[in-house]
């Protein structure tokens, strides 16, 4: 299994064997990620639903339609959070969005900000994109500063862009290009 390494985490593509630590991991940040992620019914927080979801994301990633990577931290090989590419447009656009979230518990250690330069470095150089897009809530302080310390910038102010707990809530436009990598974002 292909693992992408930085100094306290990896990243690699999720396992049916993830079933189990997923599920765990979005059960005990349920309440807290539903502040910044549109929320699912009680189906998806179930090992059944997150095993189809992981052999989903397999065919998708075959088909060039979504990347999903768990986050690790090498010391412990412990599943702490996710990163992923999606709404991929290739031919004159190769671009993608990146999405992100983190276990509560590691939250302000510079742990996604790891997880994100590593992320960047595969999508521009093994998946070769062009742009990667962001859209973060103004309300979320922590994943601006990840952005902007992983050499997005920011575009402007996509006015409703999401439906969250069922209110169409503003995000904050980041992009970054290939060419802005050189060299490759600190961590």
């Amino acid at each position: 299994m292909i693992k992408y390494t930085g100094e306290r985490i990896y990243l690699r593509y999720y396992d049916i064997a993830d079933a189990a630590a997923k599920l765990s991991l979005l059960i005990g940040n349920r309440d807290f990620s539903q502040q910044y992620l549109y929320t699912h019914d009680d189906s998806y927080y179930t090992f059944t639903a997150q095993l189809s979801n992981i052999e989903q994301g397999t065919t998708e990633r075959n088909q060039d339609k979504k990347y999903a990577f768990g986050i690790f931290l090498v010391a412990t090989n412990e599943l702490i959070g996710d990163v992923s590419f999606f709404e991929i447009e290739r031919g004159f656009l190769e671009k993608c969005m990146i999405g992100y979230w983190l276990d509560q518990r590691y939250n302000g250690k510079g742990y996604m900000t790891e997880a994100v330069a590593l992320a960047i470095k595969i999508a521009f150089g093994e998946l070769h994109f062009h742009r990667i897009e962001a859209g973060v809530m103004p309300r979320n302080p922590g994943s601006i500063r990840v952005l902007e310390k992983t050499w997005f910038k920011k575009e402007g102010l996509a006015r409703k862009n999401v439906r969250i707990n069922g209110k169409w809530e503003d995000h904050l436009m980041f992009a970054i290009l290939d060419e802005d990598v050189h060299p490759a974002p600190s961590v």
